[in-house]
Parts: structure tokens; C-alpha cells; sequence
């Protein structure tokens, strides 16, 4: 499933937000990605339609085991190149907003590698992660 870098951010979002509460909805993602209602609106439907989320009755967004599958993927990228950064001596700010660009391009075969070497030397100063 090739889901687009702005379809990515909206199911990273939810998957977020439902880390914090189990009740989110559309309001609640365009508040945290300060997106307009309607863009957020829109994405949802599109997410919908792609299997990835669904609405019960009252409004609040749930992902399917797809889009959880997903958006765990997805976060995992942001968070482990986010760390990367930050152990190269790059301030958390930028080492989040470059992460977030990276994530959505990255292959699978550059984020495996980048992965293992995280855990043997994601630690500052070059000494191990821990387990």
C-alpha cells in the first residue's frame, strides 16, 4: 500500500494521540497538527476508504489492525531517526522536523541498517544503546 507523505502524517497522528487517550477524533488530529478541519476531514475519508481507520457512531477515530500496523511503522521511523539526530549533536528541535521529512522516504533496507546500528551505538559518544 503506497500511502502518500500526507496520508502518513495523518495516520502518524492518530496513532499518537490514541497512545495518550482511547478517544480521538478529527478535531483532536487537526488541533495536533494544527491542519484545518476540513484537510483533516478529508484525509480521514481518504483513510477510510484505504482501510486504514474507521469512525464509530460517535465520532471517535479508531485504526484498523492495517493502520495500526501502519502508523506504528511510521512512528517507529520518527522516533529512531529522531534519536540518530540527537546523538549526532543535532538540537531536538530540528533533529524532530528532519525526522519527520526523512520518515516518509526512507527504504526499508537504509532504516534496518540504520536500526542496527542504533542499537549497538545509539548511545552519546558512540557507547551501546541499552537493551
Amino acid at each position: 500500500m503506497a500511502l502518500q507523505e500526507s496520508g502518513q502524517m495523518y495516520l502518524e497522528a492518530i496513532y499518537v494521540l490514541l497512545q495518550r487517550t482511547p478517544n480521538v477524533r478529527s478535531v483532536d488530529v487537526a488541533e495536533y497538527l494544527q491542519y484545518s478541519k476540513p484537510s483533516v476531514s478529508r484525509a480521514v475519508g481518504l483513510l477510510k476508504k484505504e482501510g486504514l481507520i474507521r469512525m464509530d457512531d460517535a465520532g471517535y477515530l479508531q485504526l484498523t489492525e492495517a493502520g495500526l500496523s501502519l502508523g506504528k511503522q511510521i512512528y517507529e521511523r520518527h522516533t529512531v531517526l529522531t534519536e540518530l539526530f540527537v546523538n549526532l549533536g543535532v538540537d531536538r528541535e530540528t533533529a524532530v522536523e528532519d525526522a519527520c521529512r526523512i520518515e516518509h522516504y526512507i527504504s526499508e533496507k537504509t532504516f534496518s541498517a540504520v536500526k542496527e546500528h542504533m542499537r549497538r551505538y545509539g548511545g552519546k559518544n558512540g557507547s551501546p544503546a541499552k537493551e
